[in-house]
């Protein structure tokens, strides 16, 4: 069994629960096939396992460190880079036309997530890499595509975001940075980045820095921000590179986990002038940058599946071969002790990771898969009802696994007692790793604001009922396949879903209807997971009907029901009441005086 990757479920999730071969006869995708996907699969697989793994352990002990203004950090992480660039995985994603292999998002996806659960501090340099170089392509002027892009895709250059400021955090609308126009169509960037995951780093021959700024006399708040493409090194009109542009490492922040992944204070016309050229146009930062972090977004979620998807099959193999204790029945202490996995106790723990990590893997892949749709329907109307279902699944894709693996990964260490809580074993490392992505593109209580304050009432509540119209498909065909004591389950609550949502719709206080918006998204995300269970369950009941259940497939789709049960009997009853909490609109927590916490 492999320890960074499942690859009877991703088969499972491209050809079965999502049933992706049909978008291999489009023209877009036409050049791949069951047969090249594999292929790509396998390439990453042994990539992963030779150059990303064997380093994991050490990368997290021997963090980068900060030497005289440059960053050292230990040797294997280029090594690493290098051959994930050299076959291709910088570029797999995008167009033929670019470079790229137009790999469909759904697959680049799982490819990526080997990688992550390999060795997530490494990965993250190209996830960033790729999203950068992703929203140059949909923002930048032709001469900025020409000049950054190739060396991109190409993994010699390497990108980030940056947003937030030292005074700002998630308030974007605070941002100090300024960007004075110098009158050649360049612009001098001033300022202070915070929290710059890739800010700095000797991996990559340049550093490309998606800057948010505001130009001075511009609009106040959010619609002032203009975003700012600014290299580390200024690079000259046939592609090589210049002078240093001037942008200080002000610090490293040493974080809880993804350690070897530099994360920066950055220091814009620091000894000398820092310049930049606007990416799109004037005001509309925050539109482009999100293009970014919406990608990013789902990134995240499933860089969080990857983690409880590395502690979940570590603890696994533990507990099969850990020999501890007798079954409760069994009071000979002269008798055999069993593997771990015997116990009731180490199986409901193993079944609750398994549940999440699948459930959130379905949740992160069906995502990627509705991006895919969009580039190839060529109906508007269908399209833009694929645009409504993503807009309202994205808070849900970057924050459901964040919290939901990340307690996968606590069960993990679990598992393995008081080893767990050492780092012999891996499995806290994956914790500590996926600790930092209920933060990552923003926060837990930001998305339950994003989902409840917008994306429930876009265009008179459009997606939600894109979104629920999709459900009640599913709770049909469920029917066909026996499955109807779950199909009543998912249907109760997403009654209790609907009866919350039009209460909080109707309060005229936004920020009572608003307070408990974290409890909305978590019980929200809960009726989607489970939504995509029963999707799942269909797939196995029909794969079983068919008489595809044979050998180890047998066992696949037994585990796959046996965890779909798990999650409707001991996770979807919870909705009910968060859901009855949010819809009496309970104030307690917004009118808690800040004064009654006591002392300071």
């Amino acid at each position: 069994m492999s320890a960074i990757v499942d690859r009877r479920n991703i088969d499972f999730m491209l050809y079965e629960f999502l049933e992706l071969e049909p978008l291999f006869k489009t023209p877009r995708y036409a050049a791949h096939d069951r047969q090249t996907v594999a292929a790509m699969l396998d390439s990453a697989e042994a990539i992963a396992e030779k150059y990303f793994q064997p380093i994991a352990a050490a990368l997290d002990q021997n963090e980068p460190k900060a030497v005289n203004g440059k960053v050292e950090i230990i040797d294997g992480v280029k090594q690493a880079l290098d051959a994930f660039a050299e076959a291709g995985f910088f570029a797999a994603v995008f167009d033929e036309a670019d470079g790229g292999l137009q790999l469909p998002f759904a697959v680049n996806l799982l490819a990526g997530g080997i990688f992550q659960t390999a060795n997530q501090p490494i990965a993250n340099y190209a996830f960033l890499t790729q999203g950068n170089a992703n929203m140059m392509r949909a923002f930048g002027s032709e001469e900025q595509i020409a000049k950054y892009m190739p060396p991109m895709l190409e993994g010699r250059w390497y990108g980030t975001m940056c947003l937030s400021e030292p005074q700002a955090g998630s308030s974007l609308s605070d941002i100090t940075c300024k960007a004075e126009p110098l009158g050649d169509g360049t612009y001098r960037i001033s300022g202070a980045k915070m929290w710059i995951s890739g800010g700095d780093q000797e991996l990559s021959e340049n550093i490309v820095h998606m800057v948010l700024a505001k130009i001075p006399g511009g609009a106040p708040g959010v619609k002032g921000i203009s975003l700012f493409l600014v290299p580390k090194y200024r690079v000259n009109n046939d592609g090589s590179l210049g002078e240093f542009n001037n942008i200080g490492l002000g610090g490293l922040n040493h974080k809880m986990g993804q350690r070897g992944t530099t994360n920066c204070l950055l220091n814009f016309s620091d000894g000398g002038d820092t310049i930049g050229t606007l990416v799109g146009e004037e005001g509309q930062g925050i539109f482009a940058m999100f293009h970014m972090m919406n990608e990013a977004r789902i990134g995240v979620g499933h860089t969080a599946v990857m983690a409880g998807l590395g502690g979940y099959l570590f603890s696994l193999n533990y507990a099969r071969e850990r020999l501890q204790g007798r079954h409760p029945q069994d009071k000979d202490p002269t008798a055999p002790q069993v593997p771990i996995i015997e116990h009731a106790d180490i199986r409901r723990m193993l079944l609750a990771q398994k549940a999440a990590v699948e459930g959130g893997l379905a949740l992160t892949t069906f995502c990627a898969y509705l991006t895919d749709l969009q580039k190839v329907e060529t109906d508007e109307e269908t399209r833009g009802g694929i645009t409504m279902l993503l807009e309202i699944l994205t808070p849900i894709a970057k924050s459901w696994p964040s919290e939901h693996c990340l307690e996968a990964n606590k069960l993990a260490i679990q598992v393995l007692g008081g080893y767990g809580y050492t780092r012999e074993f891996p499995v806290e490392r994956y914790y500590r790793d996926n600790r930092l992505n209920p933060i990552h593109e923003g926060t837990y209580g930001i998305q339950g604001l994003d989902l409840l304050g917008r994306k429930v009432r876009m265009k008179g509540g459009l997606a939600l009922k894109i979104l629920i119209g999709e459900m009640s498909k599913t709770l049909k065909e469920a029917q066909e396949v026996a499955l109807t004591q779950e199909a009543e389950a998912l249907k109760s609550a997403l009654s209790a879903m609907t009866s919350a949502t039009e209460t909080v719709l109707a309060c005229e206080d936004a920020n009572k209807g608003l307070a408990n918006a974290t409890l909305y998204l978590n019980s929200f995300g809960h009726v989607v997971i489970a939504w995509l269970w029963l999707k799942q369950a269909i797939a196995a009941s029909k794969a079983i009907a068919a008489g595809k259940a044979v050998g180890d497939d047998e066992t696949f789709y037994k585990g796959k029901l046996g965890a779909f049960r798990y999650f409707y009997r001991y996770e979807l009853p919870k909705v009910h009441a968060e859901f009855a909490l949010v819809q009496s609109l309970d104030d307690t927590c917004l009118n808690f005086a800040p004064d009654d916490f006591g002392a300071v």
